[in-house]
């Protein structure tokens, strides 16, 4: 088995590890790293096992270990900055029920809110496309991406005005 030595930024962190160079990303980030990247179909179609590479979601079983070599890897584990605002929305909107699909829809929520604050209901459309659930209607993720991009709409212009007061 050939291996190669990675290096790589992981959820801001600078890491190595060694891996068999047919090893997925996925696999080495759940046996590699501990860290809760789920493998549903292995095969790409399900968005489950999403994560973000130089702040793109991609599928983590479609892509080598070795192909993240020097790149920068977001898990669920590293969206702390956005994660607690997600499951409350995620929950709030009653987006999961079995939980499986959320981390890939939660990738896919924070990308999205990272790129554009206010998204409208087709760019998020559009952003979760490639993410199955088989529980819950996609109503509830498209209602809890826009409560958390409407609350940070209301947090900014509350920002807005306190500065606005301020300067008074």
């Amino acid at each position: 088995m050939q291996t190669r030595t990675i290096e790589l930024e992981l959820n801001g962190e600078a890491c190595s590890r060694t891996v068999s160079v047919n090893q997925t990303l996925a696999s080495m980030l759940r046996e590699g790293f501990g860290l809760s990247t789920s493998i549903a179909c292995g095969e790409g179609n399900c968005g489950t096992c999403s994560v973000l590479v130089d702040g793109q979601p991609i599928r983590s079983c479609l892509m080598l270990a070795v192909q993240a070599s020097g790149r920068r890897v977001t898990t669920l584990e590293g969206l702390a900055d956005q994660l607690p605002r997600l499951q409350k929305a995620f929950s709030e909107n009653h987006a999961i029920q079995c939980g499986f699909c959320a981390p890939g829809f939660m990738i896919a929520a924070a990308s999205l809110l990272r790129q554009c604050s206010k998204p409208t209901e087709s760019e998020i459309r559009e952003a979760i496309k490639g993410h199955l659930c088989r529980c819950s209607g996609y109503s509830g993720f498209i209602s809890a991406i826009l409560q958390v991009a409407n609350e940070g709409a209301i947090k900014e212009k509350a920002a807005e005005e306190a500065e606005t007061h301020v300067r008074a």
